[in-house]
């Protein structure tokens, strides 16, 4: 059995008086896409730099490709590509000599000239990095994380300040990564981009994961979700909430217009239909509407991501 990419065990980070990560264990799965999502001061941000090897941890442990990223920082160093939400170049070089660099440190690293074209970089190459927009500077940061072969990756927004052709960009190579066998750990403030790329997400809040799962399963649990559905006015909604059950409620918000919320699953949707059909009702339009990730995580933290 293959062993985890990242594990942290009962991690405990504290400044002064104030624990900014309190317990917390995770597991990411080798060859994955997995987003850690929190609120600020959640504690992911700390969670994250421990595990690249910039914290020690004060308690517990953290394994990264089977190693200690402090004590063994030296063998992982080329195995791990660590993409830093600002900073990472020297402010007078330029983007394509410094990107040059970082690969000539690498035994096998990815085309240069084929990576700069790939993440739009052709225009800027004689730009000083501190005379880069902030774009710009995501788009090298980026590049330099990936080009030296990483079997992990961490990103932390990686799509800041990118227009949407970039971004677009950003995440088809995240996937193709994905599918090369890279394992990738996403911080990230948007939601949609979560859903879009990732396999397994972590919720953090107040230094604990309080939740993990696939997109699908975190929308799902716990959810409310509802069906509307449009009909002849005057249903009997009394008897379809027995028929369907008593987690279910059942309103006519407008004549003619009902919406059922509870667990919304294929039973319950297929027990409508029945009752319907019994009673002689023909339902002129029908909606599902499912809870969403972002929807989960306002549930769950009470919190806006950022």
């Amino acid at each position: 059995m293959n062993q985890p990419a990242v594990e942290v065990v009962d991690l405990v980070m504290r400044y002064g008086s104030t624990t900014a990560v309190d317990g917390l264990s995770l597991t990411i799965e080798p060859g994955t896409v997995t987003s850690i999502l929190g609120p600020n001061g959640a504690g992911k941000t700390t969670t994250i730099e421990t595990c690249e090897g910039f914290r020690e941890p004060q308690a517990g442990s953290v394994r990264v490709l089977g190693l200690d990223p402090r004590a063994d920082a030296r063998e992982l160093r080329p195995r791990v590509g660590v993409m830093l939400q600002s900073g990472g170049a020297w402010s007078g070089a330029r983007a394509h000599e410094m990107l040059r660099h970082i690969a000539s440190l690498h035994a096998h690293p990815l085309p240069v000239d084929l990576l700069i074209e790939r993440l739009g970089m052709q225009h800027f190459g004689r730009t000083p990095y501190r005379r880069l927009s902030g774009g710009q500077q995501q788009r090298l940061s980026l590049a330099m994380a990936v080009v030296g072969r990483p079997e992990l990756l961490f990103l932390d927004e990686p799509t800041a300040g990118l227009d949407p052709a970039a971004r677009h960009a950003t995440w088809d190579l995240i996937k193709e990564l994905r599918g090369q066998g890279v394992t990738t750990v996403l911080s990230t403030h948007y939601m949609d981009e979560a859903e879009a790329l990732s396999d397994c997400v972590h919720i953090v809040d107040h230094g604990r994961v309080i939740a993990s799962g696939t997109v699908e399963e975190l929308a799902l649990t716990g959810a409310q979700n509802t069906i509307r559905f449009v009909a002849r006015s005057g249903l009997d909604v009394e008897s379809l909430t027995l028929v369907l059950g008593r987690a279910t409620l059942v309103e006519e918000i407008t004549a003619g217009s009902y919406v059922v919320t509870g667990d919304v699953d294929p039973a319950l949707l297929a027990a409508l239909m029945s009752w319907c059909a019994d009673q002689q009702v023909l339902i002129d339009s029908v909606m599902v509407e499912r809870q969403t990730l972002e929807d989960r995580f306002l549930d769950l933290t009470g919190r806006q991501l950022r």
